[in-house]
Formats: C-alpha cells, sequence, structure tokens
C-alpha cells in the first residue's frame, strides 16, 4: 500500500487559513511523514492540538490530541480543506489557547 507523503502547501494551506481568523495566531503547523500537525506551546515543550493524517491522494483524516497527548481519531476522513474547515468551526474549542 503506498504511502503519500504531506506536502510543504498542505500546511501552507493549514498556515494560511488560521491567518484568517482572530485568535488563532498562538498556533503552529509543522509537517513530517504523512501528518500536518498543529500545536502551541514552547518550541521544546509542544502542546499538542490537532493533527491531519494522508492517507490517500486526496483524502486525509482528522485526529484530536487527547489531555494525555496520545491521538484520538475523530472518525472523519475528507479532504483537507474540508476537515480544517471542520476543527475550526466544529471543533474550534480544542484550538483555544493553553496557557
Amino acid at each position: 500500500m503506498p504511502t503519500f507523503q504531506a506536502e510543504e502547501h498542505h500546511a501552507d494551506l493549514v498556515r494560511e487559513t488560521f491567518a484568517t481568523y482572530e485568535g488563532l495566531d498562538h498556533l503552529r503547523v509543522r509537517r513530517r511523514g504523512n501528518l500536518v500537525t498543529v500545536e502551541s506551546g514552547p518550541t521544546q515543550d509542544p502542546i499538542p492540538h490537532a493533527r491531519f493524517r494522508r492517507v490517500a491522494v486526496h483524502i486525509w483524516v482528522l485526529e484530536m490530541a487527547t489531555p494525555t497527548a496520545r491521538w484520538q481519531p475523530t472518525g472523519m476522513r475528507d479532504q483537507l480543506k474540508a476537515l480544517l474547515d471542520a476543527l475550526i468551526n466544529d471543533f474550534g474549542w480544542t484550538l483555544t489557547r493553553i496557557v
């Protein structure tokens, strides 16, 4: 089964979308392998919020961080932009600044 890597333009899409919303400027986006991860806090000890896993050419899955920094699948599969919109509109509380 082929592995589909996340590309820099995928991470850029997430960054650019966050930039259009007030109050999301504390979030960072990084790309590694087939993942685009949303985190905040110190670089040395990041706080995970959510991540997008690329599973096919145009299909991604949305995973949310648990309080113990493990990853929980949401069961949502769609194109990246649709999952990004769902993260912001349906799960926006998970993106709040953690002090």
